[in-house]
């Protein structure tokens, strides 16, 4: 089939991809199939745990009166189809029961038990095809990584993705002297921070900030309102959580960890299937998660405001020469409000086209 065809149709297959959400454990999945002549047949998307894969959906979404087109199609996806059965059967099966002839997928699946669908399809008969090999347009390849990169992360090394957050002002302080801290930054800049709680599994913070702050740790819509997911809340550290917490109540499950054992906490997570974590801790905790290596995305939100003493964002490092300073890539900035937010991630995770982390 023609380049151009198999080009737009995984274009197409990405912006479906960017419908799915980002919680949930699942990966963000768009398909897109073509008729033996190369015309859009159906197209789907992944919409949540749970929920049909993107094969699934397009299949589902092919007219009755157009199934015989499915004889000698083309699907397109941007994840290698499972070939495994969890709480859906496989992607694989199903595609090759329905008559598709060709496979073409943007990212190898590195999940161990849903991985080989590719193999599987092609011992059946389907020709499958890695999007990169077969020269489709690298951009869309590339796209393609990047959209699943923390989840492909996540998966192949066996914990979650973590993404550290800090909120400043422009000389780096996290709190005044006083210890108040309500607020460094805008209302635009919180309801940004709440937006990024609604696309996590969980929200992790340590007794000493619970004790402190006393924060609720939901996600909440601008308008102040629950929003429709609610991250896992979980508090880590040995001190007891007070009975009047507010972590305690409000929508969804919360967790203590009693450990200060980052790699535990995360092992814990992902045992639970969960593959986007956000640390919403104070200095104590991201320092330790950043010496320990585990911070993969750091979301710092910068307030035009200097108070001149007061905590700072980040402790000691072990860092003593300039030689040694811990140097990330800058992913986006955006303007919110009066303030900044910088996202970056560090040099080694960025994604490849061959999905190396």
């Amino acid at each position: 089939m023609e380049r151009r065809l198999l080009d737009a149709a995984l274009d197409r297959a990405l912006d479906l991809a960017e419908r799915g959400p980002l919680t949930g454990g699942n990966p963000r999945v768009g398909c897109v199939i073509l008729d033996a002549a190369g015309r859009p047949l159906a197209e789907g998307w992944h919409r949540g745990a749970g929920t049909p894969h993107a094969e699934a959906a397009a299949l589902a979404a092919v007219p009755a009166e157009h199934r015989h087109r499915l004889a000698g199609a083309v699907a397109v996806v941007t994840l290698e189809p499972c070939r495994h059965t969890g709480r859906t059967p496989p992607c694989a099966a199903a595609l090759h029961a329905a008559g598709v002839a060709e496979v073409v997928h943007a990212v190898a699946d590195p999940h161990p038990a849903a991985a080989g669908g590719a193999s599987w399809l092609a011992d059946h008969g389907v020709t499958t095809v890695d999007a990169a090999r077969a020269g489709l347009d690298p951009a869309l390849v590339t796209r393609a990584h990047e959209l699943l990169h923390g989840w492909t992360t996540a998966v192949r090394r066996r914990r979650p993705w973590l993404l550290g957050k800090t909120a400043t002002s422009l000389d780096g302080r996290v709190a005044a002297a006083d210890g108040t801290s309500r607020w460094i930054t805008g209302p635009d800049a919180r309801a940004h921070a709440h937006a990024v709680r609604a696309q996590v599994d969980a929200i992790v913070v340590g007794t000493g900030t619970v004790r402190a702050d006393d924060p609720a740790l939901t996600a909440r819509t601008p308008d102040g309102r629950p929003a429709p997911h609610q991250p896992l809340r979980v508090v880590v550290g040995h001190r007891e959580v007070p009975d009047a917490a507010r972590v305690r109540r409000g929508p969804g499950e919360w967790l203590h960890l009693r450990t200060h054992d980052l790699v535990a906490v995360l092992a814990e997570l992902d045992r639970r299937g969960l593959r986007r974590v956000l640390l919403e801790g104070g200095p104590t905790l991201l320092s330790a998660a950043l010496r320990a290596g585990l911070v993969d995305e750091l979301h710092a939100y910068v307030a035009p405001v200097l108070l001149g003493a007061g905590p700072g964002a980040v402790g000691d490092l072990g860092i003593t020469t300039i030689a040694d300073a811990a140097r990330w890539r800058t992913r986006r900035t955006d303007r919110l409000g009066a303030d900044l937010l910088l996202v970056a991630t560090t040099p080694s995770l960025h994604p490849t086209t061959q999905g190396a982390a």
